[in-house]
């Protein structure tokens, strides 16, 4: 915010700021049970105050992480504050997924605590990990020194290309003159029952300025490379696993591959002759779940007008079994610090309890075996 107000960029209104110089310690419990609630007065009035200049409010998009204290646990009980507030209003929460090695000792535990809840309060979670958008900045940006900023670009590209007005395919061009994707639009084609709520987001092309300048793309190859991308579970269209196939109704491909099934997605298309695209294959039934209705499990939205100096670009909102490996790994580290208790003491003292762990675990236990059962 302060790198924003120095540029002359927007920011934020001042009174519409709440700012502190203590954090939680990297202790999800200090971040929930003592500054969440200290924070909350303040916090909710704004919103309060922000929500009452609405004409017609869509819902809450917050972004947190969930490796730290601050961020997961304070993040975590105002969404829950928000829930209560706006009961029949639609949360969802970007969460920034730890990276694998380890940010913090105890980032798992703070994952595990911060899900569980989110589960409870929001009515989706997009994930956008660390290790694969920093991926992105290596292989596709060309970027050699990565920092945080780097990471926030990227982050804000992919949320943008989703975010940004486009139109649904079934909507004439005379319907509307500007679609504004409200989150309860997405949320609703998005999320076909409480119990799948994680959403990924995939785009292409993605690349530095330098390489845009001397690319063409045509829509035949952008789709189906995103496809690609879907089926084996691939974060970019760098190193795709060809390999992987979808035939019949098994959940096997050739060779023995299991290919990363669905439940819905939303294909936002930007750029030139977007109508000319053939998005068929996204529509194939045998991508998606048995009980997913043909004819709702994929949204085709497009818009004319090009995206961030990509003169044809494609984006997808996914529920899929995408983020069952991270989720199934992080659970399991955190169960084998638990099991030995290790600095289960520093949450305690907070006012956490040892039920409040195991309930988390039986929660998002549930929801691995939920998306592995698709």
């Amino acid at each position: 915010m302060q790198d924003a107000k120095k540029g002359g960029k927007w920011c934020y209104p001042k009174r519409q700021q709440f700012c502190q110089k203590r954090g939680s310690g990297n202790n999800w419990a200090h971040g929930f049970c003592i500054h969440g609630p200290k924070a909350e007065e303040a916090v909710m009035d704004m919103v309060q105050k922000e929500a009452e200049k609405c004409d017609k409010m869509s819902g809450f998009l917050t972004f947190m992480s969930l490796a730290g204290g601050t961020g997961s646990g304070v993040g975590a009980y105002i969404t829950q504050c928000l829930r209560d507030a706006f009961p029949h209003s639609f949360i969802l929460n970007q969460v920034v997924w730890p990276y694998g090695t380890g940010e913090v000792i105890v980032q798992n535990y703070n994952a595990v605590l911060t899900l569980s809840h989110l589960y409870q309060s929001s009515d989706a979670l997009l994930v956008l990990e660390n290790d694969q958008i920093h991926k992105i900045c290596s292989q596709l940006m060309n970027i050699k020194n990565i920092s945080f900023r780097d990471i926030n670009r990227v982050i804000a590209h992919k949320l943008a290309s989703v975010l940004q007005p486009t139109r649904p395919e079934a909507m004439s061009s005379h319907d509307s003159d500007l679609y504004t994707n409200h989150l309860g639009d997405l949320l609703t084609t998005l999320v076909p029952h409480p119990e799948y709520k994680l959403l990924t987001l995939k785009n292409i092309p993605q690349m530095s300025e330098k390489s845009l300048a001397y690319s063409t793309f045509t829509w035949n190859g952008l789709l189906k490379h995103l496809r690609q991308m879907l089926i084996a579970n691939a974060a970019m269209e760098e190193g795709i696993d060809w390999q992987v196939k979808v035939t019949g109704n098994s959940r096997h491909g050739q060779y023995g591959i299991s290919h990363n099934k669905s439940l819905a997605n939303v294909l936002m298309l930007r750029g030139q002759d977007v109508h000319s695209a053939d998005t068929s294959a996204f529509k194939d039934p045998s991508i998606y779940s048995s009980w997913i209705p043909s004819h709702s499990a994929c949204s085709v939205w497009a818009q004319q007008r090009p995206f961030n100096l990509y003169e044809k670009s494609a984006s997808l909102l996914s529920n899929s079994q995408s983020p069952l490996a991270p989720l199934n790994t992080v659970v399991g580290k955190a169960w084998n610090m638990f099991a030995s208790r290790a600095y289960v003491h520093q949450y305690l003292r907070y006012g956490l309890t040892e039920e409040d762990f195991v309930d988390s675990f039986a929660a998002l236990e549930q929801v691995v075996k939920s998306y592995s059962d698709i």
